[in-house]
């Protein structure tokens, strides 16, 4: 399945957003945005996608940049990974956005990967990416959903004939952060909150995200913390650089008087989007964040998981993450 040659396509580098915009409209479905090119190029190469046109939108300068007013934080959809990691006032004031985008794959993939690449990146799943004709491909099987299936890194939560889950590391944080993702398109400018920028099979199988084909994701814009509000922020991988996560957890906590006044608890690699824990937030607020708190939010968190054949070991990962967040928030 691994050919390791592109097929030939049509390349335009627009210097403008609203160039880039009528290119996508006038190219149609067909056409496919380049930002960093990380996950596009193994695409490509393995001929899984075959576009007729590529629109490198690397050259728009306004899709770059990390900008603070009193609303909070922007960033431009083109930020490099790294230089977001690095920014002095995420790491002062947004400290989970800057741990997530710092467990990005590998130092030089986070030097040319960006957070809106990070965001939108479709489904990570074998089959799928390897060109096997699955539901997500237009077919009509879920081949990881078996009881012979390579489905050691699938969902646990939120099966609709896809098992895939979400493999955005910053989304995970920006849904705990509570991020409106600004879109822009031929209709003008739109604003979703993450939490429903990212969608399920049962919404669109052959999406990740609420983007419309002829749709640019421009920024991501960050509200102010709350002040005296406590990160965390924890991704297990088989390996500390280049690997997707097993299970991550993102948790964005306000304790006041010694108890629990407000949380956004959120989890990556358990569905195919990331997934708010309001069960588990409902449940602690107004509690002291000691191990009987973690605990319940622990055993709360794993309720309802469907387990496949080779990932079992998410649920007692998972449990034990929220158990963490909670505890050492």
């Amino acid at each position: 399945m691994h050919r390791d040659m592109m097929g030939h396509f049509e390349l335009y580098q627009p210097d403008s957003l609203e160039g880039a915009l009528d290119l996508a409209q006038r190219l149609g479905p067909t056409a496919w945005i380049l930002a960093g090119g990380n996950d596009s190029l193994d695409w490509f190469k393995d001929r899984n996608k075959r576009p007729t046109a590529v629109i490198d939108i690397t050259g728009i300068k306004s899709l770059y940049g990390i900008r603070e007013s009193d609303q909070g934080l922007e960033i431009g959809a083109l930020t490099k990974l790294a230089d977001i990691e690095s920014s002095a006032v995420v790491r002062a004031k947004y400290a989970l956005l800057a741990s997530a985008a710092g467990r990005v794959a590998s130092p030089q993939i986070r030097n040319s990967g960006t957070l809106g690449g990070n965001l939108c990146q479709d489904a990570r799943c074998w089959y799928y990416r390897y060109g096997v004709s699955c539901y997500r491909a237009g077919g009509n099987a879920c081949y990881a959903d078996t009881p012979q299936g390579l489905n050691r890194e699938h969902c646990l939560f939120g099966a609709r004939r896809c098992v895939a889950v979400s493999p955005s590391d910053t989304g995970t944080a920006s849904v705990a952060l509570g991020a409106q993702m600004v879109i822009r398109g031929p209709q003008g400018e739109r604003i979703l909150p993450a939490e429903e920028f990212f969608i399920g099979p049962a919404v669109d199988i052959t999406r990740m995200t609420a983007l419309r084909p002829d749709e640019l994701l421009v920024a991501v814009r960050y509200p102010p913390p709350s002040p005296g509000a406590k990160f965390y922020f924890e991704k297990v991988a088989d390996r500390n650089s280049w690997d997707f996560a097993l299970v991550s957890v993102a948790a964005v906590m306000l304790i006041e008087g010694g108890l629990i006044r407000s949380i956004r608890l959120v989890c990556g690699a358990v569905e195919c989007v990331p997934r708010r824990l309001h069960a588990v937030e409902q449940a602690v607020i107004g509690r002291v964040p000691d191990e009987e708190t973690a605990d319940l939010a622990g055993k709360l968190a794993i309720e309802g998981a469907r387990m496949l054949n080779f990932n079992q070991f998410k649920v007692p990962l998972m449990q034990n993450l929220v158990r963490r967040a909670i505890r050492d928030a």
